[in-house]
């Protein structure tokens, strides 16, 4: 048996696991005395980078409570390696009652950004493991939107034993929900001049996971063109929002020294956004800039017909949301009264019904409306598709983000098209507390009708033309690092 089981207590003992089945090591025999199944058996992966000091922090704590070898280092060891040998031990142990316990009641907490979340859950998804963990949420980010839509929080938590057991509590008694998981594909031409690897002038962050170059044999790609495939969770936004993130993630890389305090990262980021112009955007940001002059936009429905979507010629961002979160913790779409659905064929936000909001926003002082009850951005659509079609224009770049990590994108500066395509791709296991935010179509307790008080949406319907034939792209192979994670130790 292992020697710090007898010794924990019978709240800790529900998620312990025993090193012999996280091991095939011939030194890991399963003890010698019997122990009792635990009822929520956890792998906890933490990002140590994560929050200044307190994703170390947490680290010492859980291995302090837990068997030190089910908790891990993210720093030091990737999780897809991790959980590929648990598994393949798992299915060595397949007659062993205790291990088969484990397996089918094995949840996931990862503690770290938005972007260190949205990697455990694509590894998860990648893996296709026959009994794949619902996974929880420890805030350790600036925004934590996802931790926050599943009722996790967004401030960063304590570190202390007592709030780690708080913690283990919370996902105890959690439920647990299923989330549509977004594919994204990006095509562009080859440039004439320059270097084709990494492709100038653009510069994909590391930290953008699952969005990586197709390769050529791969039935996605096209002669002459780079195709990028990737996924995200929880957003993909286009314009002046992404701008000023750009703008906050450039900064953080040339002064990290600066930004190891939640609150001093968030009121930075509010100084960048009027310094980006972002509060007088029709001063600072000329028309030609606005999505309705930047790109053609088209939607599919579930039935695959495609429409052209009519984009108010003020929008200067668009959201395309998953999840009920955005910008550290506000809801852009917010909940259409029941005419409104019902006129525009509109149906509550599930995060899991394969449909993403599409939600538009002028400038700031239109994004602040999201702090007033019943606030809303303007709400452009609900998708099972969307794609962007860049044409030569009066702008030769604009900025992308996706769950967090932005990017510089260039746009067409002769006669080809930079295209990008979400389509709707499977879904992943979440955990929830049972007061979140998210709602599931297949809860329940969720409301199906929302109150008919709620203020009307004003936006145009959109257009419709003639459609085309739906046509379903592949997964994301990996989810690559986060930015916060040293890729040194992961050679």
């Amino acid at each position: 048996m292992d020697n710090s089981y007898e010794s924990l207590s019978d709240f800790v003992k529900q998620f312990y696991i025993p090193t012999y089945v996280l091991s095939p090591e011939p030194e890991s025999e399963a003890p010698a005395q019997p122990i009792a199944p635990p009822e929520s058996p956890v792998l906890v992966f933490v990002n140590s980078k994560s929050g200044g000091q307190l994703g170390g922090e947490l680290l010492v704590t859980y291995r302090s409570l837990l068997n030190e070898k089910q908790v891990f280092d993210l720093g030091v060891e990737t999780p897809d390696k991790v959980l590929r040998r648990i598994y393949l031990n798992l299915e060595r142990l397949k007659d062993d009652d205790l291990a088969r316990h484990i397996r089918d009641k094995l949840k996931i907490i990862v503690a770290g950004g938005d972007g260190t979340a949205g990697w455990l859950l694509g590894v998860v998804c990648d893996l296709k493991l026959s009994h794949p963990p619902p996974i929880a949420t420890v805030p350790l980010g600036t925004g934590n939107n996802l931790p926050f839509a599943f009722g996790w929080g967004k401030k960063n938590p304590g570190t202390d034993t007592a709030s780690v057991e708080l913690f283990l509590d919370q996902v105890l008694k959690a439920k647990e929900m299923k989330i549509d998981n977004w594919h994204i594909l990006m095509r562009m031409k080859t440039p004439k001049e320059g270097p084709c690897d990494p492709l100038a002038p653009l510069e994909l962050p590391h930290s953008l996971h699952a969005f990586h170059r197709v390769s050529s044999t791969d039935e996605l790609n096209m002669e002459g063109y780079h195709t990028f495939r990737g996924g995200f969770w929880n957003y993909f936004s286009l314009g002046m929002d992404a701008q000023v993130s750009y703008a906050f993630h450039s900064e953080r890389k040339l002064h990290p020294e600066k930004f190891k305090n939640q609150l001093v990262n968030q009121s930075t980021y509010v100084k960048l956004g009027c310094t980006q112009g972002w509060f007088c955007a029709s001063l600072f940001h000329p028309a030609s800039r606005n999505i309705a002059q930047l790109a053609k936009v088209k939607i599919a429905n579930k039935n695959g017909q495609w429409h052209d979507l009519d984009i108010p010629p003020s929008i200067r961002s668009i959201v395309c949301l998953n999840l009920p979160s955005f910008s550290g913790g506000l809801n852009p779409w917010g909940t259409p009264n029941p005419r409104k659905q019902r006129d525009r064929d509109l149906t509550p936000p599930f995060v899991d019904d394969g449909y993403i909001e599409v939600v538009g926003f002028r400038n700031a002082w239109h994004g602040l409306v999201l702090l007033a009850p019943n606030g809303h951005g303007t709400r452009l659509a609900q998708a099972n598709r969307i794609r962007f079609e860049f044409h030569k224009g009066a702008a030769d770049h604009t900025f992308m983000r996706m769950d967090g990590e932005p990017w510089k994108q260039p746009l067409p500066m002769d006669d080809e098209t930079v295209m990008v395509e979400l389509s709707h791709l499977g879904q992943v296991n979440m955990l929830a507390t049972h007061d979140c935010r998210s709602r599931s179509m297949y809860d329940p307790s969720t409301p199906r009708h929302q109150d008919s008080a709620e203020e009307y949406d004003d936006n145009e319907d959109d257009s419709v033309t003639e459609g085309e034939e739906f046509r379903k792209f592949g997964a994301a192979d990996t989810f690559k690092i986060p930015d916060e994670v040293d890729i040194s130790h992961l050679s």
